[in-house]
């Protein structure tokens, strides 16, 4: 195989399962939505193989779900669900950030996510944004089980955060302003502050989709 079929061989997969990824989180796939091998295949114009790795790649993601001898779905997350992944959340992201303010510096990736955050207009899709801001806050802290940990909650901590984009509970900048408050923080070296702003953030969230979901539930 040449240099270039090896190129092409581990960069489609990655560049399908970021379509799919960014399809998930901005409700082009909504909730309960079936993805198979031969629809993703014969849309993006892939190989059966290649559209299977991006499928269980998600699927380990959390963004898809699949039940034994059937296809995948994007999840439809209850109440049940939003709640227990809010709170795992809490539990791993205060810890980290509460490491990452000891050392006072805040990783360039996680500022940029947040600098773009802050450039973007009401309207304009911000989950992906969102996400990467705290998943690279989470990564610039020392401790790699922490990281690790956060990792495995990231796919579904991203469908709750579309959520939250879709129900317009929060804006962009609402959001900036609550993740410049714990940024300031962090700068600051005040580990205390930031972990008790992250909860805060990260429930003040939770409470509000949660509304959400009842309103919703409700009207049905």
């Amino acid at each position: 195989m040449t240099n270039a079929a090896l190129d092409e061989a581990s960069v489609l997969p990655e560049a399908l399962h970021a379509a799919l990824r960014d399809a998930i989180l901005e409700r082009a796939l909504p909730p309960g939505t079936a993805v198979t091998e031969s629809a993703v295949a014969l849309r993006h114009g892939v190989a059966r193989s290649t559209a299977r790795l991006a499928i269980e790649r998600l699927v380990g993601d959390g963004l898809l779900r699949r039940a034994p001898h059937q296809a995948a779905r994007v999840p439809s997350l209850d109440a049940g669900d939003i709640a227990d992944i809010y709170e795992s959340r809490e539990v791993v992201e205060r810890a980290a950030i509460e490491r990452l303010a000891r050392s006072g510096s805040i990783p360039a990736a996680a500022l940029r996510a947040h600098r773009e955050l802050l450039a973007i207009d009401p309207d304009t899709p911000f989950a992906r944004i969102d996400a990467t801001f705290h998943r690279e806050l989470v990564a610039g802290q020392p401790n790699a089980r922490l990281v690790r940990m956060h990792g495995l909650l990231m796919g579904e901590i991203e469908m709750c955060i579309a959520q939250v984009q879709a129900e317009r509970v929060l804006t962009p900048a609402e959001i900036a302003a609550q993740h410049q408050a714990i940024l300031d923080a962090v700068v600051a070296g005040d580990a205390d502050l930031a972990g008790r702003l992250t909860g805060e953030h990260i429930r003040g969230a939770r409470d509000r989709l949660l509304a959400a979901y009842d309103r919703d539930r409700a009207r049905q």
